[in-house]
């Protein structure tokens, strides 16, 4: 029951795509522990915190460096997707995985065994 979808084997790379890969990769769990990181700091400022005023100000620099983070991951999304010759909507639901807890790590397993399969996403 092997399908063009179903990958079943690694293949050879191309320079550029196995770079753009492994940039994308370290990019998604960067973004990946920065969202999580900051889900935790809104947890603390909203949840557990009984004034959010009383927060320590270095609280706000985790969503500065998430913001940071989630641009270069976009850009690297977008760079992946461009020499590896996604769907436009494969590219909007991997750019929007680093939104979401969690799912830019699922993102990133699922994009790294397509793209070394070499299935077109």
């Amino acid at each position: 029951m092997s399908t063009a979808d179903t990958p079943s084997k690694s293949v050879v790379l191309q320079p550029r795509i196995a770079s753009a890969l492994t940039r994308y990769r370290v990019l998604a769990y960067i973004t990946g522990v920065w969202l999580l990181v900051l889900t935790g700091e809104i947890i603390y400022k909203y949840v557990i915190l009984t004034d959010s005023s009383t927060a320590p100000s270095w609280l706000f620099y985790i969503g500065q460096a998430h913001g940071l983070f989630y641009m270069v991951y976009l850009v690297c999304t977008i760079d992946l997707a461009i020499k590896a010759r996604w769907k436009p909507v494969t590219i909007i639901g991997v750019a929007l995985a680093g939104t979401i807890p969690f799912l830019s790590f699922v993102a990133e397993h699922y994009v790294t065994k397509r793209v070394r399969a070499g299935v077109k996403l």
